[in-house]
């Protein structure tokens, strides 16, 4: 089952979900894992203007997918950074590429005109998902961070949502509009 987060129900879930992302591996470039009282506020503050969806497996939540403002300014409005992470219990099932169609589908329904995401390499899952999904590379930031002893390249994946751009695109809509169930 998919449904959008709740900051005081899957906060905990998130942030345990994130850990190893952070600690375990490159993926993440954060340096220590964020709490759960961390993860209750980004939930709230990204929700507001983007989706955030968790998948529930077991009675448990098994992964998370949402999209972010790529950049702050006006002209990127229609722009939006995705990302996804799936519990390690639950990988190579196609939660991922199930909360990213989803999380995809509502980003059109909210007229954005395109989906980056950027995956620290190597990942070859994360291109693979990406690309399975239509996103296309478009470059690479070489040695950008420094994690787990030595520099890191993030590669940068997007993905047009709408088709060509209309010459006046319409002003895109907040999340409160995107029933799951539609």
């Amino acid at each position: 089952m998919l449904r959008h987060a709740d900051p005081k129900r899957d906060a905990g879930a998130c942030a345990a979900i994130y850990a190893p992302y952070v600690d375990g591996r490159a993926t993440s470039f954060e340096q220590s894992p964020p709490t759960p009282e961390d993860f209750a506020e980004r939930i709230r503050r990204i929700s507001a203007s983007y989706p955030w969806l968790v998948a529930q497996r077991d009675g448990n939540v098994a992964g998370f997918a949402y999209a972010t403002s790529h950049r702050e300014r006006a002209a990127y409005r229609w722009t939006a950074e995705t990302s996804v992470y799936i519990d390690a219990a639950y990988q190579g099932q196609g939660l991922g590429r199930e909360l990213y169609g989803t999380l995809l589908d509502l980003l059109r329904r909210q007229r954005l005109h395109v989906a980056c995401a950027g995956v620290t390499l190597p990942n070859e899952a994360s291109v693979a998902l990406h690309e399975s999904l239509g996103f296309t590379p478009v470059g690479t930031y070489r040695r950008i961070g420094f994690k787990a002893g030595t520099w890191r390249d993030v590669g940068w994946w997007q993905l047009l949502l709408g088709g060509e751009a209309a010459d006046a695109p319409q002003e895109p809509l907040g999340p409160q509009h995107l029933d799951l169930a539609t």
